[in-house]
């Protein structure tokens, strides 16, 4: 028995081992390329995020660089942006 008082069955751990295993989150794989291009991301083309926009806008600013926001870029061309700022800034 547990400390609360109920029985814990030995399927149920087993259950949570195994499903942890398969967790990326709980056991990385960190041989697995977990960096796509942002050419291939499925949303892609999907408007970019607010936290985009907002680090775009302070990466542009900083670098003084101002054409590099575009407020309808979509999320992969920010990501790219982002990229080459952050890497000219030397971040």
């Amino acid at each position: 028995m547990s400390s609360n008082g109920k029985a814990t069955s030995r399927s149920a751990v087993n259950h949570k081992a195994s499903a942890e295993a398969g967790n990326p989150k709980v056991n990385p794989d960190f041989s697995d390329n977990q960096i796509k291009d942002p050419d291939e991301w499925v949303s892609g083309d999907e408007p970019m995020t607010g936290a985009q926009a907002s680090y775009l806008k302070t990466l542009s600013e900083q670098a003084h660089d101002p054409k590099a926001f575009d407020p309808k870029l979509d999320k992969a061309e920010a990501s790219k942006r982002i990229d080459h700022l952050k890497h000219k800034q030397g971040h």
